[in-house]
């Protein structure tokens, strides 16, 4: 997860670096973006407006931290603002670091667990407002984003947890085996609102919320510069010969070589989905048999990306093997089935 922070101030610098610090420790990947006349190592040149700034990072970032007063991060955030389940997270913690205030995508875009990070390591306070967590409730974004379950519909979703709030009894079924036990307000009997779990659409209730799983990794390789319109149509005409929706991706996987390809990074961009890219070296750790190629060893360090990428992202087993057409491959690999409350 890429996490932009920026600040506005001396002490604002210090505290973004000490924030920046406790969250590369756990996993995430910080850029710092600084005044210049506050810059010091580590840091990157601000040198755009706060609305500008805010821009970009909606387009390339998986979060956003603004350690400042939350109304320049509101108004700086507010023209870039449309959905929920593409929106990044944005949080704000003060420059003393007493408060982490979860701003926007709380739960799809993880601000809320972010906060709850910072909380830990910098001694803040988070700020949680989302109905659900403050009267521990069950979220059904948290929860799919968890299980890697993608939401159909985000009005039924907020019917769901309207009627957890009302104290209404919230069906629960699924075919996929279900690991904890139920949440309080969940109910495996009758209910007017429910979800379902499954690859297969049915109504089990008269208000139904469908949340499809999303088991399978996609890895693609395509020639450098490869228009992104040829390289959709073919992945969107494969995924279709074998049975897979784009909604059952729960990323797009290559090597790192490719970070910057138009043509990937514009499906992934469409499709909403986490760009997970690995090294030759990692790749060829991978254990199996794939459909190696001399050239392509040649070329990347790896005789195949696309099957590789896919295992190593899916961590399960390959299920469609590496089809290539005018410089393109796809293949695709399922993770293991389940969803859990746990």
């Amino acid at each position: 997860m890429e996490v932009w922070i920026v600040s506005y101030t001396a002490r604002g610098r210090d505290t973004a670096a000490r924030a920046a610090d406790a969250l590369e420790r756990t996993g995430y990947v910080c850029r710092r973006f600084a005044l210049s006349k506050f810059q010091k190592a580590g840091d990157e040149p601000l040198t755009v407006s706060a609305s500008e700034w805010a821009k970009d990072g909606f387009q390339a970032a998986d979060a956003l931290l603004f350690v400042c007063a939350s109304g320049i991060a509101v108004r700086a955030i507010a023209p870039w603002i449309t959905d929920k389940k593409t929106d990044p997270a944005v949080l704000v913690l003060d420059e003393k670091a007493t408060f982490a205030i979860p701003l926007l995508s709380g739960h799809l875009g993880g601000a809320n667990a972010l906060a709850e990070r910072l909380a830990e390591t910098l001694g803040a306070t988070p700020v949680v407002t989302t109905a659900t967590d403050i009267n521990g409730l069950f979220a059904v974004d948290v929860f799919a984003k968890k299980n890697r379950l993608f939401i159909t519909d985000m009005d039924l979703a907020k019917q769901v947890s309207a009627a957890l709030l009302n104290g209404e009894p919230v069906g629960f079924s699924s075919d996929l085996p279900v690991s904890g036990a139920l949440p309080i307000g969940l109910t495996a009997g009758d209910a007017e609102i429910g979800v379902w779990v499954s690859r297969e659409h049915k109504t089990p209730y008269e208000k139904t919320l469908w949340l499809i799983p999303q088991r399978f990794a996609l890895g693609v390789g395509c020639r450098r510069g490869k228009d992104p319109e040829t390289f959709d149509a073919f992945v969107r005409r494969e995924l279709s010969a074998h049975g897979v929706s784009p909604a059952e991706l729960f990323c797009i996987a290559s090597i790192d070589l490719k970070r910057d390809e138009p043509a990937i990074l514009a499906f992934a961009q469409a499709n909403g989905l986490p760009f997970e890219m690995f090294s030759a070296d990692g790749l060829n750790a991978v254990p199996g048999t794939f459909s190696g190629s001399a050239f392509v060893k040649e070329t990347t360090g790896t005789d195949c990306v696309s099957e590789r990428a896919a295992v190593k992202a899916a961590q399960g087993e390959l299920t469609v093997k590496k089809i290539a057409e005018d410089g393109m491959t796809f293949a695709l690999a399922k993770s293991k089935e389940g969803i859990s409350f746990a």
